[in-house]
């Protein structure tokens, strides 16, 4: 059995590469660079691919620095910093990067059906990123159909599925499955800046620390001395 599995480097992804390797299924992980303000994250995802021991991996490039549109592709937009958690699902936040789930998936639509593999994990969650329109569970459900009927494997009965087992789960509970599977969190990053240290403010920094600490764990990546957390 052979999966796709989309990885960016961060703890969602990085702990659904290791539950579909957990699940019996050979994997192929594949990566984007796009341009992204936090490059540092292909490091990671470099990182975490070697440990699972994917069967190959690829890193996809493209520029969407042409059209901005987001603060992780825009240098000239700032990065919200020391939001409220419960704050930060009220609006589609600075960081959506425009129809960024559409062009992973689709690549991993193409790559899936070229080597014949079942299934294209994904690790978007929808409780914890409920701002974000392509982390819904109606888009990846619209996203299904597009596998369905965009290709010969999906138009001959045997459509690609896309799994995303952590779409309904908060982040406590994700840590707690990759606790389970072995996932080495300090080989991930979250930071949506581009230094070689999280800065513990951003959003994304701000909703892992929170886990960690409900949990009663030490997050064991590095942050910035001085950070407020």
């Amino acid at each position: 059995m052979k999966a796709v599995v989309l990885l960016s480097g961060g703890l969602d992804s990085s702990t659904v590469l290791y539950q579909a390797k957990a699940e019996g299924y050979e994997c192929y992980a594949i990566s984007f660079d796009y341009q992204q303000r936090h490059r540092r994250e292909l490091e990671a995802a470099k990182a975490i691919a070697n440990c699972v021991g994917v069967k190959e991996h690829r890193v996809v490039s493209f520029d969407l620095r042409q059209w901005g549109g987001s603060a992780l592709t825009d240098d000239a937009l700032d990065l919200p910093e020391h939001r409220a958690i419960d704050q930060m699902s009220e609006t589609i936040p600075i960081t959506y990067v425009p129809a960024r789930n559409t062009i992973f998936l689709s690549f991993g639509l193409s790559y899936a059906e070229a080597m014949g593999a079942e299934r294209v994990y994904v690790g978007v969650n929808a409780l914890d990123y409920s701002g974000y329109p392509d982390c819904r569970p109606d888009y990846i459900e619209a996203m299904q159909r597009v596998f369905e009927l965009g290709t010969k494997q999906g138009r001959q009965g045997q459509a690609i599925q896309i799994v995303a087992p952590l779409i309904n789960l908060k982040k406590t509970e994700i840590i707690n499955i990759g606790n389970q599977l072995g996932v080495p969190w300090e080989k991930t990053w979250s930071c949506y800046t581009g230094g070689e240290v999280a800065c513990a403010v951003c959003d994304s920094c701000r909703l892992r620390l929170a886990a960690f600490e409900e949990l009663g764990l030490k997050d064991v990546l590095s942050y910035k001395v001085g950070s407020e957390q």
